[in-house]
């Protein structure tokens, strides 16, 4: 490969697992019919003047499979941590108990598990656009540098090694996805 010519391919690779952290981070918010303190990392409580993760206003437990416990550190934060929750969209229903607030987590019907699933297919195509986008950096990155003077086998080389980056990233997304669908049809 040319001396000149240097493709950052960690740079590459950094953006491309930031894609993929992103989709986890998604995934875990999709409800499944099982309990999980990640599922109520998007939710923002309106404390102390600004809007604060759940997690910084109480401590999140998951006791059981079909339970998720919230135990608010200040009382008087309990009724905005309640608002929060039933304004996030989750569709659960708080249930308090003094400083703690109980989420019992309701099956899911069929059609409930299907649109789950169009969601999960939604974050998962959402991700492998990042990654493509990725790739046609690095690949612009690679005309930029043939005219510069980098040879064509040079560039060959280089965009065969992004292009396989790319495949290896879109499958790792696509098993995720597979198994995240899987979590969500299992009854």
């Amino acid at each position: 490969m040319s001396d000149d010519f240097m493709l950052d391919t960690d740079d590459l690779k950094r953006r491309m697992d930031g894609a993929i952290s992103s989709l986890k981070t998604e995934f875990a918010s999709l409800r499944t019919g099982r309990g999980s303190a990640s599922m109520l990392e998007p939710v923002m409580v309106e404390a102390y003047g600004q809007r604060t993760p759940i997690n910084q206003v109480g401590t999140v437990n998951v006791p059981e499979p079909r339970m998720v416990t919230i135990n608010v550190w200040d009382k008087s934060m309990v009724n905005a941590v309640e608002k929060a929750i039933r304004e996030s969209g989750l569709g659960i229903n708080p249930q308090l108990n003094g400083t703690i607030i109980m989420l019992p987590i309701p099956e899911l019907n069929e059609e409930r598990r299907r649109d789950l699933s169009k969601v999960a297919g939604q974050y998962a195509e959402h991700a492998r656009v990042s990654i493509r986008n990725v790739r046609r950096d690095g690949m612009d990155q690679i005309k930029k540098g043939k005219a510069d003077g980098l040879s064509e086998d040079d560039q060959k080389l280089w965009e065969s090694e992004v292009q396989d980056m790319t495949n290896s990233y879109i499958k790792q997304i696509d098993d995720a996805l597979e198994n995240k669908q899987a979590e969500i049809m299992q009854v």
